[in-house]
């Protein structure tokens, strides 16, 4: 069903849930996969969880950071996966490495905003709908690191 999944990552808990889910749903359908950190760029300035603004060189090394994370909770996985630091708008910048790579699938995770915030920065997951042509995972199931890892484990799923 899916032979490539696009994993947007950035190291936070919904990222987290997110890198979690891609992983089991690429496992499930033996899918290659691809990892990505977004460095969001405004004016020179990177914008972290929180809106707090940093100079991008900074921001860069933090997403690099966050990438290894993410390569290595997938090689401990059992994948070997490609792994990519994107710069711009995330929406933007993930709807183009999905059409240039090819995804059948692209997981992001879901931050709750409250109405104004989402009327004001939009949402990832709303633009990637209406912006890639294949299926877009907005992951929400809370599942642990240790959950997971039996699941991993485990060689039946549980409907």
């Amino acid at each position: 069903m899916y032979r490539k999944v696009l994993l947007a990552y950035d190291g936070s808990i919904e990222g987290r849930r997110a890198l979690r889910e891609g992983a089991r749903i690429a496992q499930l359908c033996g899918a290659q996969v691809f990892l990505l950190a977004v460095v969001e760029v405004s004016a020179g300035t990177g914008t972290l969880e929180g809106g707090l603004a940093i100079p991008i060189s900074e921001q860069a090394e933090i997403y690099n950071n966050v990438l290894a994370e993410g390569v290595e909770r997938l090689k401990a996985m059992g994948f070997s996966p490609t792994a990519r630091l994107g710069m711009g708008e995330a929406g933007r910048e993930i709807a183009a490495v999905a059409k240039e790579i090819g995804a059948n699938l692209v997981v992001v995770g879901h931050r709750a905003d409250g109405p104004l915030a989402r009327w004001w920065f939009s949402s990832v997951g709303t633009y990637l709908v209406k912006h890639v042509r294949c299926s877009v995972l907005v992951a929400q199931t809370e599942i642990g690191d240790e959950e997971f890892s039996r699941l991993l484990t485990g060689s039946a799923v549980e409907a």
